[in-house]
Parts: structure tokens; C-alpha cells; sequence
């Protein structure tokens, strides 16, 4: 097997608060041939990450069209003039509605598919490696 490789992107994202402007949020989006099917969301601040890890695909669709169940759902929208990826996170603490710019998601995932194109990623896949990950 190959050497795996990674996608990182720096997107400024924007968490919509109720009767408030929305306050800008950076975040590292993440991507590795070794988890093809993945997509890691690093949100830093205060010296503590919090990760949110979701599927590829779920990004992709939602670009195009509503989709999502459990604790993630994306969909598309339009604000100020362009095109938006809505994201809405769900955990026992709490929810909350994010909003990026669709071109720099899409940009990102356009990276992603250069190194596991889409619909190939099961022949990227080690499962002893996955195997090990979900029994830790």
C-alpha cells in the first residue's frame, strides 16, 4: 500500500447565533487517504481542539441538496451575495448552526478527490488499521 497522504484546509467559518450577528469561527478541515471515507473538522481555541469527524460524502451531497441524520446535517443556502454550506452539530451539550462559504468547502473537497477519488475509497482502506481504531 502507498503512503498515505493528507488535505488540510484553514476555513473561516461562521457560527449563526439567534438574534445576533454571527460570530467568525476558524476551523481545520482534515483529510487522510488512511480514513478515506472521513472528514475531520478541528475547531482550536483557547488552547483546547474539539474534533467533529463526519463523512466525505455528506459534505459533497450537501452542497447540492438537504441531507443528514444524528448529529450532523448540511444543507445548502444563500446569504450576503453567495453561495453557503449550512452545518448543524448535535451532542448531549448542545447544538449548533455553522455556516461556511460553499466554494471554500467545495474547494477543499475537490483536493480531497485528487488524492482518493471519489467512489475508490474502500481500495484505500487498511482494516486491520480500522479494525485496531474501533476497538480502541
Amino acid at each position: 500500500m502507498s503512503p498515505h497522504m493528507d488535505v488540510e484546509a484553514a476555513v473561516q467559518l461562521r457560527l449563526v447565533v439567534a438574534d445576533a450577528d454571527a460570530v467568525p469561527l476558524p476551523v481545520s478541515l482534515r483529510y487522510s487517504s488512511a480514513d478515506p471515507y472521513a472528514v475531520r473538522a478541528v475547531f482550536s481555541g483557547d488552547g483546547m481542539e474539539v474534533e467533529w469527524v463526519f463523512a466525505r460524502e455528506l459534505l459533497r451531497t450537501g452542497l447540492t441538496c438537504p441531507v443528514g441524520d444524528g448529529d450532523v446535517h448540511v444543507w445548502p443556502s444563500w446569504g450576503t451575495g453567495r453561495e453557503l454550506l449550512m452545518i448543524s452539530l448535535s451532542s448531549p451539550d448542545g447544538q449548533a448552526v455553522l455556516e461556511a462559504g460553499a466554494e471554500d468547502v467545495r474547494s477543499f473537497l475537490d483536493r480531497t478527490t485528487l488524492v482518493v477519488p471519489d467512489g475508490e475509497e474502500s481500495g484505500y482502506l487498511d482494516m486491520d488499521a480500522a479494525l485496531a481504531r474501533l476497538l480502541a
